[in-house]
């Protein structure tokens, strides 16, 4: 399931419960730019659609086009995907993936030195990184496990080893 903000989900559950899937009028606490950033994300992940509407008829407006007509914002099945509704009288097609960020690291930082260092065959100590790159203890393990494992994905591995301790590696990685 698609990652939605409180203010996103609540937007599209209103639009789920009304029969034509509008989605105005937005929650109160939600105005302006902060309103328009999140209408256009919405837009932008393919959950809301902007349609147009006779201003005359007395439906909400998100915004004026002009010659008496404007835009209202209507949920899309994606959208309604996206937050567990399956359209009625079709199979709901699935929620548009974000692609996901590849991170990578700059050259010549400390992060790109510490991953130099665990992708060597003989790995890296604590005390051997503290040295190299001037950090605490805590501040190379919060790096490796943080930084390197959860946000670049890269598999860390550590062995005791008799002569050196615990001794820290990158292993099986395409970066």
């Amino acid at each position: 399931m698609t990652k939605l903000s409180d203010t996103q989900t609540i937007i599209l559950s209103r639009a789920a419960q009304n029969e034509d899937r509008m989605a105005l009028p937005l929650p109160s606490h939600l105005r302006g730019g902060a309103a328009a950033k999140v209408v256009q994300t919405l837009i932008t992940k393919g959950f809301l659609e902007e349609v147009d509407t006779n201003m005359r008829t007395g439906e909400p407006v998100w915004r004026e086009t002009g010659d008496g007509h404007g835009v209202t914002l209507v949920a899309t099945d994606a959208g309604l995907a996206a937050i567990g509704i399956e359209p009625e009288g079709a199979a709901a097609e699935p929620a548009p993936q974000e692609p996901c960020k590849k991170r990578t690291p700059r050259a010549g930082t400390k992060q790109a030195q510490l991953i130099a260092m665990l992708r060597a065959p003989e790995g890296a100590t604590i005390a051997e990184i503290t040295t190299a790159l001037t950090w605490a203890p805590h501040t190379c393990r919060g790096a490796m496990y943080g930084a390197l494992k959860k946000k670049l994905g890269l598999n860390i591995t550590s062995e005791k080893e008799d002569q050196r301790g615990r001794v820290y590696r990158i292993e099986n990685t395409n970066l």
